[in-house]
């Protein structure tokens, strides 16, 4: 019988509440806690204004680099877990505050599109606050259509203070 791959995953790891700080190295903790993955690369933090409604705190982001031989699906299940874990409310407004929010960036070369999950995350290529921390991490990896991160990332137009690098 065959051993399951092992496939790296980018994962973006964010907050904007109760000690986002905290709350984000506890969501990478976690991290380092799945079965059949294991965190090879942690941006540092960075500080950026909200995405979406600007009356909110601001969030903290780091990208996590890991390998596993969970499938997609599998890996998405038990990042929900930990964001639930750490008192994620999936019922607030979208783009609003949270304790954790934990998101897929890329898996692998897949790129797939189901009712739970994209690959790769739609979103990344209009979000400095992804890119930067990507960028230190694995910045010649290819999203879409052989673009790597640093290419997306040096496209989109970013001043000190938009982000701000914490460690």
């Amino acid at each position: 019988m065959t051993q399951p791959l092992w496939r790296p995953a980018y994962i973006g790891v964010g907050s904007n509440l109760d000690d986002p700080v905290k709350q984000v190295r506890q969501g990478i903790e976690a991290l380092e806690d799945l079965p059949q993955t294991s965190v090879l690369l942690k941006s540092s933090l960075y500080r950026s204004p909200p995405m979406g409604p600007q009356d909110q705190p601001d969030f903290i982001n780091a990208v996590v680099a890991v390998m596993t031989q969970l499938e997609p699906e599998a890996l998405l299940s038990l990042m929900l877990g930990i964001e639930l874990a750490q008192g994620r409310d999936r019922s607030a407004e979208r783009w609003g505050p949270r304790t954790l929010d934990l998101d897929m960036l890329a898996f692998s070369s897949v790129i797939m599109t189901t009712d739970e999950l994209t690959l790769p995350h739609p979103g990344i290529a209009q979000r400095i606050f992804v890119l930067l921390p990507w960028m230190e991490i694995a910045p010649y990896f290819r999203v879409t259509g052989g673009t790597t991160v640093e290419q997306l990332a040096r496209s989109l137009p970013c001043d000190d203070t938009d982000i701000q690098k914490l460690d």
